[in-house]
């Protein structure tokens, strides 16, 4: 969108190399209802409202008790999804899901890197910024991209602010980032530290933005990625909440599981030390998530924003003997999210399944405006507590890109999620088949039961049917 600067590229660039402090953010908690009901939106729906998408990396769904920030500011004003989910478990296609709405069949980005995945692989020429771009939204992207972005000089379609880390290890310090459209570069001083830095990239941002233009910010944090560097006014912190294992972490039986679990062959018992490090490095995610809500309350718009609070994939730490995503098991597909718009949500929680494809149809539904390729489902009937429009199943895809002793990564698999049922069809010929309701740490692998031959008939042609076209160089081996 062509349109009078407010700040030029010049003062952005400048601005990302300050060094100013943090102040650290009281964390009172307030109460939040369990209910989806007795929501009722307001009578006179505004237009245009502010967009703030944040998306964390790597973290994991029961982690939201670490942030009692994002409690007072977003949840406690917001819908909480309990049941949320990515489509694709890591990073750069998730990301690019939730930019576009679509699954990786459509997307084309399978994995983090070529051919099948990273920047290169992503058509950037229709995403969530174009649409909002076109729609008169001064739009800026703050923090990571996709996997793979390597070029300072490019800014892709429809941002018209972009700082975006360039490729290498998700950073916290001794980062490059592309500062609209040049490069900068941060070094080790705690005024460097990569989460702070992009809390006042996107603070600036919301203060300096015309009243006049709704505003879309995608703020995207490296943590708590590995290696889950704390900021340095939380390098002694400890957890809110002590690490409690579930039984399936170091488990013990993985005789059902497939080859690609059998052989991992020991159990990681580094599982607590792992939570630990990623509860300490939201502790700074959360101040910037209160920093963002200030910043749009003092915009004077606060009340008519919309404002998404989740993770492109969860993380492994010993579930089933694996430390890592990628897996169809709840621990990598499962992400929090949190949608707070004040018109329809007053601090609830649902049950009711939501995936990342699902962001770009709801941001389209209350903007008013056509996203074309979506396909996932607009999640403002459940923020309105219609719960007659619960999602009841939907697709998950991975492509094995990685493959050697110290890359673990499972088949290539398709697989199925249902509100009670996990089925999962692995290239080898290999299935899961888990039954949530009754074993929801997915310990006992049904597919073999004889009993269950009808019901894996049925969930294995749903799932092939949803999985089209399926993942390069997938085969539907017979088991």
């Amino acid at each position: 969108m062509q349109r009078q600067e407010v700040m030029t590229g010049r003062s952005w660039a400048a601005m990302a190399g300050l060094a100013l402090g943090l102040a650290t953010v009281a964390c009172t908690e307030v109460p939040v209802t369990a209910s989806t009901t007795t929501i009722q939106p307001s009578e006179a729906e505004p237009q245009s409202p502010d967009i703030v998408l944040i998306v964390t990396d790597d973290q994991r769904w029961d982690t939201l008790g670490e942030m009692p920030g994002l409690r007072r500011t977003v949840r406690a004003h917001g819908m909480t999804f309990r049941e949320a989910f990515v489509v694709n478990p890591l990073c750069c296609p998730s990301r690019a899901s939730i930019l576009t709405g679509a699954y990786s069949h459509t997307t084309g980005v399978y994995t983090n890197v070529p051919p099948d995945g990273g920047a290169a692989a992503f058509d950037d020429r229709s995403t969530l910024a174009t649409w909002l771009d076109d729609a008169g939204y001064r739009t800026a992207f703050v923090g990571k991209y996709l996997n793979g972005y390597a070029r300072p000089w490019y800014v892709p379609p429809g941002w018209d602010r972009w700082v975006a880390f360039l490729r290498g290890p998700s950073p916290y310090y001794d980062y490059d980032m592309s500062v609209d459209g040049r490069r900068r570069d941060f070094g080790s001083a705690a005024a460097d530290y990569s989460t702070d830095v992009l809390a006042r990239l996107a603070e600036r941002f919301i203060r300096e933005a015309p009243s006049d233009d709704p505003l879309f910010l995608f703020l995207a944090p490296a943590a708590p990625h590995h290696p889950q560097t704390p900021a340095p006014r939380y390098a002694e912190a400890e957890p809110l909440i002590p690490f409690s294992p579930g039984p399936n972490v170091a488990e013990r039986d993985v005789s059902d599981k497939p080859a690609y679990i059998r052989a991992l062959g020991s159990q990681d018992r580094r599982s607590e030390q792992k939570w630990n490090a990623k509860a300490v490095a939201l502790k700074a995610v959360d101040d910037l998530v209160v920093r963002t809500v200030r910043a749009l309350h003092d915009r004077g718009n606060l009340r008519n924003t919309l404002l998404v609070f989740m993770s492109d994939n969860g993380l492994a730490v010993g579930e089933h003997r694996w430390s890592y995503k990628l897996t169809p098991y709840e621990e990598s597909i499962r992400i929090p999210l949190v949608v707070r718009y004040d018109p329809f949500t007053r601090g609830t929680s649902t049950n009711a399944l939501a995936v990342n494809v699902d962001l770009v149809p709801t941001i389209a539904e209350i903007v008013g405006m056509e996203t074309p390729g979506a396909e996932g489902r607009s999640l403002v009937p459940l923020l309105r507590a219609d719960v007659s429009a619960v999602r009841t199943e939907f697709l998950i895809e991975h492509l094995q890109f990685r493959t050697g002793p110290h890359h673990a990564d499972p088949p290539t698999y398709c697989a199925l999620r249902t509100v009670d049922r996990l089925f999962v069809h692995y290239d080898t010929g290999e299935e899961e088949l888990y039954d949530l309701r009754r074993d929801p740490y997915q310990l006992r692998n049904i597919a073999t039961d004889p009993a269950r031959r009808a019901e894996l008939d049925e969930l294995r042609a749903r799932t092939k049917t949803r999985c089209r076209p399926p993942p390069p160089r997938f085969s539907w081996t017979s088991p």
